[in-house]
């Protein structure tokens, strides 16, 4: 083995048994980086490389932080695998007892090769969180650690980014850390890390927030074997909202006062942050406000939890009366037909005491269990009487639906329950006249939530019917039970507690562009209602809450909500709410067409917050599929959006299985809780495409053309700086642009826009 003499070139290696394409400085944070099987870096002294017979050195850089920033952690690199040491396992405990956050982290490393690895562990420390108590073990054994100021920290910070010219560190920049150094981990074996910390939890506008850094597909090659995070908060108040904007967390309420969340995976590219919010419930209906706001001159974002209690008293749920209606006709025979009876059993049999209904089931016809609306004492008759039906006939959705709303108490909240597998093929056939119908003669007390079993129903008639009422659509799938889905829809809306709710502000702020659109969905005891929107003008306000409850108007009353004036906040917020915006958009499009706007509208906004839809999945070049280094010299290229884009959504397309795989996901997307990304409609590439798109706060940066390019740049004409890789100008940004942290961690080279001018990195080392 030879090393390169070059002074630029001193960090690289040249080993016959490394790619010489790859850089040998790979590092990890909270896991090991080898520089090759045989090579020693030394990181805190001059930059170097040396033989070492005896082992290898390597560098442990472990991110465990409990903070209220996102950071990296979990960065494993091809050259690791290669090298044979890894991150087998990565557990993380969590307990909270009013505010006081106690996190326990464990680690596994394995050592793979034939010789010994050692190093030096360095622990960034929250920032803005005081930490009460920090214990070390090393294999069971306490160890102690050199606690490091933040100036310390940085000098090490920095002196590693230019000795291994890797900037991934640069975010840490600002933070205190902890320094000790590690015993040999053997040949062929494992060592385990555990460490335990403890602070207070900072309440922002009665929020409280815990993160535990995961993020780091930007920057990893490799999954992490097994991770797992377990979160169990109480408190001696009643808990209100419960939030994760991560959809892979599991939320579980165990009474009012406590909770757990949870993630567990394997073979783990973590892509958001293990993240949970959670308020206190101040009333009975709890509300939990968080906000973003990219600057002072633009409106801001916002996301709003409105928070009934776990459960009620069943004699306090507001009366309800849910028709049933059925398709009975020939297609629903034989398994079909027995999941659907027995899903308006499980209905049937989970009535308050207060409730009336009835049951219709159609086909050439229809036929009712009664004239009229029924009380729950008639429920297991009415059970007896489905059983012995048999499905045969043709589909008349038009006149089952005219019978259910014939029955609709005007003084009454109505639930109907629609259920079918096809298209309409008797009495009046045509969807848009049934929709018409149908429009004309519901009341604004009736909500219809429909069921689309298979695939040959008609999506647009049954989204469009329960868009209209204030309900939802679930599409079933061949092989899945009608019953499941049937009777997860009731159980959320089986005990509701206010109908048709409403919000007013006062003071300078007003909410707009809110998601779901106003009139705002009816209050169900157990659920959670998000809102999403924009806001215009800063303050403290006051926030009410009105409702129906039994034909009465209740009022709740929320004081001392703050919309902030200046840049901050959570910024999954606004990404959140251009989410369910695109999906609103997207089914626009779907039941009504495109237009030239609603399109741009989805490109505009798609680019900004880097969320793939069927119209910008021109974002990813073919090139750029499979290509994980950069070329010798990226072009600079705007991303303003082409004149035309392929794909797109196709509104003919009514029925059969597209049709109702992109009614569920554009469903899922509108009143989405959680960030998922959109799938996109080309398969070309090898890597999935959230590997090439990158949220970064309120940014997103795109690999395009060997370069990480904020979408912000859109013009050529835009002024352009070069600056060079960990030039003084360089680190100057930095120090002036603390948010230029995450962003410039992201690689070498990255083009970012800055109050209207690009900066481009180059990589003065090639």
């Amino acid at each position: 083995m030879h090393l390169a003499s070059s002074p630029r070139n001193a960090n690289l290696c040249s080993c016959t048994n490394c790619n010489p394409f790859h850089r040998c400085h790979a590092w990890h944070v909270g896991t090991f980086a080898l520089a090759c099987a045989s090579l020693e870096l030394t990181l805190f002294s001059e930059a170097r490389c040396f033989m070492r017979p005896r082992g290898v050195f390597l560098t442990l850089i472990v991110s465990l932080l409990a903070s209220l920033t996102a950071l990296p952690s979990l960065v494993l690199t091809r050259a690791q695998l290669s090298a044979g040491v890894f991150l087998q396992a990565h557990r993380v405990s969590v307990t909270i007892r009013e505010q006081l956050a106690i996190t326990t982290v464990q680690q596994v490393f394995v050592n793979s090769t034939n010789a010994p690895a050692e190093g030096v562990y360095l622990f960034p420390l929250p920032e803005d969180a005081a930490v009460t108590d920090l214990t070390l073990y090393l294999d069971g054994q306490p160890i102690k650690g050199e606690l490091l100021d933040a100036d310390r920290a940085r000098q090490i910070y920095e002196r590693i980014v230019r000795q291994r010219r890797d900037p991934v560190l640069l975010q840490y920049i600002g933070r205190r850390a902890v320094q000790l150094n590690l015993f040999p981990i053997p040949p062929r074996s494992e060592r385990k890390v555990e460490i335990t910390y403890s602070h207070i939890l900072r309440a922002e506008s009665g929020t409280l927030r815990y993160t535990y850094p995961l993020r780091t597909d930007y920057v990893s090659a490799l999954p992490v074997r097994e991770v797992s995070v377990t979160l169990t908060a109480e408190s001696s108040a009643p808990i209100g909202t419960i939030y994760s904007p991560n959809a892979q967390v599991l939320i579980a309420r165990l009474d009012d006062k406590r909770f757990r969340a949870s993630l567990e995976l394997s073979d783990f590219r973590a892509r958001e942050d293990f993240s949970v919010f959670y308020s206190y419930r101040q009333a009975e209906i709890g509300a939990a406000l968080l906000t973003y706001r990219a600057s002072a001159l633009e409106d801001g974002f916002f996301m709003l939890a409105l928070t009934p209690p776990l459960r009620i008293e069943r004699e306090r749920s507001i009366p309800k009366d849910v028709l049933i209606v059925l398709d009975q006709s020939g297609s629903m025979a034989g398994a079909k037909w027995r999941q659907a009876q027995a899903a308006a059993r499980f209905v049937l049999g989970a009535l308050m005491p207060q409730d009336r209904f009835n049951v219709i089931a159609f086909s050439s016809g229809y036929r009712l269990y009664a004239r009229s609306l029924q009380p729950v004492s008639e429920a297991q008759r009415a059970a007896d009487w489905l059983s012995g039906l048999e499905a045969i006939g043709a589909t008349d959705i038009n006149a089952a639906l005219q019978e259910a709303l014939r029955q609709a108490d005007p003084e009454r909240h109505t639930v109907i329950l629609f259920l079918t597998d096809g298209l309409p093929t008797e009495g009046i056939t045509d969807s848009d006249r049934i929709i018409a119908n149908f429009s004309a003669a519901a009341r604004p007390n009736v909500r219809l939530f429909a069921f689309g079993v298979g695939y040959d129903v008609d999506t647009v008639l049954l989204d469009t019917l329960a868009n209209a009422q204030g309900g939802t659509s679930t599409y079933v799938k061949p092989e899945e039970d009608i019953e499941a889905a049937v009777s997860a829809l009731y159980n959320k809306i089986s005990a509701p507690i206010l109908s048709r709710p409403t919000l007013e502000t006062d003071g300078a702020v007003m909410l707009e562009d809110t998601y779901p659109a106003l009139p705002l969905p009816d209050l169900f005891a157990g659920s959670q209602l998000i809102l999403t929107g924009r806001y215009r003008g800063a303050g403290a306000i006051t926030l009410t809450l009105r409702g129906e409850v039994n034909g009465e108007m209740r009022r709740f009353t929320y004081t001392g909500l703050i919309f902030p004036e200046n840049a901050g906040g959570e910024a999954f917020v606004a990404r959140l709410w251009a989410t369910r915006k695109i999906g609103a958009l997207l089914n626009t499009i779907r039941l009504r067409g495109e237009t030239p706007e609603l399109v741009e509208s989805v490109r505009r906004l798609s680019l900004r917050f880097g969320i793939l839809t069927p119209y910008t999945a021109y974002l990813i070049q073919e090139d750029d599929f499979g290509r994980r280094e950069p070329p010798q010299t990226p072009p600079i290229v705007p991303l303003a959006p082409p004149a035309s884009a392929s794909g797109g959504i196709n509104r003919e397309q009514r029925s059969g299985a597209p049709a109702v795989a992109t009614a569920s996901a554009l469903s899922q997307m509108g009143a989405a809780e959680a960030l998922q990304p959109m799938p996109t409609a080309s398969a070309k590439a090898n890597l999935p495409s959230g590997e090439l798109i990158v949220p970064l706060g309120d940014r997103t940066f795109v690999w395009r053309n060997g370069l990480w390019v904020d979408t912000r740049y859109t013009s050529a004409d835009m002024p352009l700086r070069l600056v060079p890789f960990l030039s003084a100008e360089y680190f100057a940004l930095l120090e002036k642009y603390p948010e230029l942290r995450e962003i410039f961690a992201l690689g070498v080279r990255v083009l970012v826009v800055i109050d209207g001018v690009a900066y481009q990195v180059i990589d003065s080392g090639n």
